[in-house]
């Protein structure tokens, strides 16, 4: 199922470039009260939504894609978790280049030594939303991944036993401001973590460790590889991250980016695609 978040928070099915309205889907949420959950209720809540999704979808009229305004399918994440440097061949472009690394060697070491590190849940917004650049003064730069939402909580999870706790996949781009500061300051501008076009559930991605992804910058080119690459794949991920804290609902872990990150401007139109999830369209402007 694809699932996806539009307009002022409506939920939508997505079905061959086709959108169905079934916001009353969510009637099925539990109500809470403050202090909120640690957690997103409809990821937490995604087996009685799809359920109730399925019963009221033949009876909405469908809506183009094209029409309506894309937002996170995430609307409530509790952490990003981010894997650096994930693909061998970004960690050489990296080590080769100081406009990327700026001779900061955290930047360059391995990803079993750099560890993961998290993007600030603020900076979270969906393709329909755009970009919005900081510093443009300074080297910034589009990097695709796939994207992971957990699906129930996971803590010291098991070695093989990663994809029990995962939801469903996206398309994840973490936006990049170059320079000497540590990375989660680097990454966590309002807008500069884009997830998108839509929620895929576990059910139709059984191996993500072998998509293709791409994207393109006004019709070219810049990045295209495989997750076969990964280094640390999907488990291996969910496994490392949870051995240091508790992964709940709604918790994002993008993956890593391959080779080829470069700048982006305001101006740009970015293209990002991933076997099996999809393709987003996502502008880029200055920061107001």
């Amino acid at each position: 199922m694809k699932l996806c978040r539009f307009g002022e928070g409506r939920l939508g099915l997505v079905d061959d470039g086709q959108i169905r309205d079934v916001t009353a889907a969510l009637d099925v949420l539990p109500a809470y009260r403050y202090p909120l959950p640690a957690f997103d209720p409809l990821i937490a809540n995604l087996d009685k939504v799809m359920s109730r999704v399925e019963s009221i979808a033949p009876s909405a009229s469908p809506m183009p894609v094209s029409s309506v305004t894309l937002l996170s399918p995430v609307a409530n994440p509790g952490k990003i978790v981010c894997a650096p440097v994930n693909y061998q061949k970004h960690l050489d472009e990296v080590r080769d280049d100081a406009a990327l690394h700026h001779h900061n060697t955290a930047t360059m070491a391995p990803i079993h030594s750099a560890g993961l590190f998290l993007k600030a849940t603020s900076a979270l917004v969906g393709p329909g939303e755009g970009i919005a650049l900081r510093k443009i003064d300074r080297r910034n730069d589009h990097e695709v991944e796939l994207a992971v939402v957990i699906g129930r909580t996971a803590n010291d999870v098991a070695p093989g036993d990663g994809f029990k706790y995962v939801a469903g996949y996206a398309i994840g781009l973490d936006i990049t401001i170059r320079g000497p500061e540590e990375r989660s300051l680097r990454k966590s501008p309002d807008s500069y973590a884009v997830l998108g076009p839509w929620l895929v559930t576990a059910d139709e991605i059984p191996n993500p460790g072998e998509l293709n992804l791409r994207i393109a910058v006004n019709g070219e080119e810049r990045q295209n590889s495989n997750t076969k690459y990964l280094i640390l794949g999907v488990p291996e991920l969910i496994e490392y991250a949870s051995s240091f804290y508790t992964l709940n609902p709604g918790d994002i872990i993008i993956t890593g980016t391959p080779e080829g990150v470069s700048p982006i401007q305001p101006g740009d139109v970015i293209s990002a695609c991933i076997e099996r999830i999809g393709t987003m369209e996502v502008k880029v402007r200055a920061a107001s």
